[in-house]
């Protein structure tokens, strides 16, 4: 009868085992798939920011300054390595207002504002930052998620013995916290 117990233990034992590794591996999955998602939306607006400045080059001659910022941001923002993911970010959120101060200057072209091509790349642009920022977002969930189970009895003893480590969240630059004032 002792041994039935103590099989009985044992093999609970196990199982809670397999159930919080498995439970970490599983976090930590969805925190990897996150970021697939928040490369994609870089990808995709690296992609738009050359259209975009072949678009208005013709008409913002004097703005050549501003244009090779952008390129510089973007072609160093694809330079770098996967696992540099807060660094990136970092860049990511430079050529994100770069791309204002484009849109900005374009306000003073009446002929620019009025290009299909570039209200269609601006669009796309807009659009493309929303879902960067929603990508963010639900990388910013997952790693508290599983940073949580890193943190939480009985988890973080398996997570320890397995050697999973804790990882950073993106965070929004100081700038874009910023409240802009408004006066009428």
């Amino acid at each position: 009868m002792q041994w039935i117990i103590g099989f009985i233990i044992t093999f609970v034992i196990v199982l809670a085992y397999i159930s919080l590794y498995n439970g970490l591996v599983e976090a930590l999955s969805w925190v990897r798939e996150a970021w697939i998602q928040v490369e994609v939306q870089l990808e995709k607006r690296n992609d738009l920011v050359p259209k975009l400045i072949e678009t208005i080059k013709d008409y913002t001659k004097q703005e050549h300054e501003t244009f090779t910022q952008v390129i510089q941001l973007r072609n160093k923002l694809q330079q770098f390595p996967v696992e540099n993911q807060l660094e990136k970010m970092h860049v990511s959120n430079q050529l994100s207002e770069s791309i204002k101060t484009v849109f900005a200057l374009s306000e003073s072209y009446s002929n620019l504002k009025n290009n299909e091509k570039f209200k269609e790349l601006q669009e796309e642009l807009a659009t493309t930052e929303n879902k960067l920022a929603y990508s963010r977002q639900l990388y910013n969930s997952s790693v508290t998620s599983y940073n949580i189970k890193l943190q939480a009895l009985p988890s973080n003893l398996i997570a320890k013995l397995h050697g999973f480590k804790e990882i950073e969240l993106l965070e929004t630059p100081p700038e874009d916290r910023i409240i802009p004032k408004i006066s009428f």
